[in-house]
């Protein structure tokens, strides 16, 4: 039996990372807020995780953040930027883009998690009901395909980072119905981001989605749903926010979910690259370091009994 995940996912050049937002979240502000990067790193690398994403904590100068994760023996994995380009023109995306996508190439990301904040509602959308969540009508398709795939076209070509497009709740790409435009509309160079827990909570298909759209796949978030939160959510109809302080989300063990078609896709397709465990919750409630050695553990037993 191999000793740790690192063994187990070598030979399927894969890896395992966790993103800082159990520790500090981006958006609500009070989760973590007096938590420094020192300490997600520190806890990160102490439960054996391989990478990290990119949080509002880290420092944006490469020859800051390098040395920092070198300290920890951790590698970048990738950076979530927000982009808008349901509502503007690729050359704005580009240099809105530009220093971000600096900053992660700098410091070894092959990927850059693409989330369209464009078309959201009001000026604190993630606190609107889940019911308000935007759409792209079927006649803009075509043109905002197409902008994605310009966009992703030039990410790669001026700065080597490859686009993976994040389906998430409360965005214009939530549903299965919605992944398959954006596939439908969007060329090659325009990654998917395979989020478990967004592609559930938004009624998706997850083994259906793999098949159907593996080949796009170029990046991969565990995330774990609480089924009852998740359900009353819904039924109640609340906010994106007001659900992660609810705790719909958790890691990967402490939910319902079934992981076996992503181990599976994982290791028996071309996929090469990152695992990341990531869940947006209140660290008060969900100790960050208990909660990511649990993730770890049972990402570990799911690939040793794989």
């Amino acid at each position: 039996m191999a000793n740790t995940i690192a063994d187990l996912l070598a030979p399927h050049q894969l890896r395992l990372g966790i993103n800082p937002l159990s520790w500090t979240n981006d958006v609500i502000t009070e989760f973590g807020d007096d938590t420094p990067v020192e300490t997600f790193l520190h806890e990160a690398a102490a439960c054996g995780y391989q990478g990290v994403e990119m949080g509002r904590k880290f420092p944006r100068d490469p020859s800051v953040l390098k040395p920092l994760l070198a300290e920890h023996d951790l590698a970048l994995a990738s950076g979530w930027y927000s982009g808008f380009l349901a509502e503007r023109d690729v050359e704005s995306e580009l240099a809105a883009v530009a220093e971000h996508a600096e900053l992660l190439a700098a410091c070894g990301a092959q990927v850059m998690v693409y989330g369209e904040c464009g078309l959201m509602p009001g000026d604190a959308p993630l606190d609107a009901p889940l019911s308000k969540t935007p759409s792209v009508a079927k006649a803009d398709w075509s043109a905002y395909g197409e902008r994605l795939t310009r966009f992703a076209e030039a990410l790669k070509a001026r700065h080597g980072i490859a686009l993976s497009y994040h389906a998430h709740l409360m965005m214009v790409v939530e549903n299965e119905a919605e992944i398959d435009a954006l596939m439908a509309h969007t060329g090659e160079a325009v990654g998917l981001l395979f989020d478990a827990g967004h592609v559930v909570a938004g009624g998706g298909d997850m083994a259906g989605l793999l098949a159907r759209h593996g080949a796009r796949i170029n990046h991969l978030h565990c995330k774990d749903i609480r089924g009852d939160v998740m359900a009353r959510v819904r039924r109640e109809d609340i906010s994106f926010n007001q659900g992660v302080r609810d705790g719909m989300f958790t890691v990967p063990g402490d939910g319902y979910l079934d992981f076996s078609p992503l181990i599976e896709f994982a290791t028996n397709t071309d996929y090469q690259g990152w695992l990341i465990v990531e869940a947006e919750q209140d660290p008060r409630k969900a100790p960050p370091k208990e909660m990511a050695g649990i993730a770890y553990r049972h990402m570990t037993q799911l690939f040793e009994n794989r």
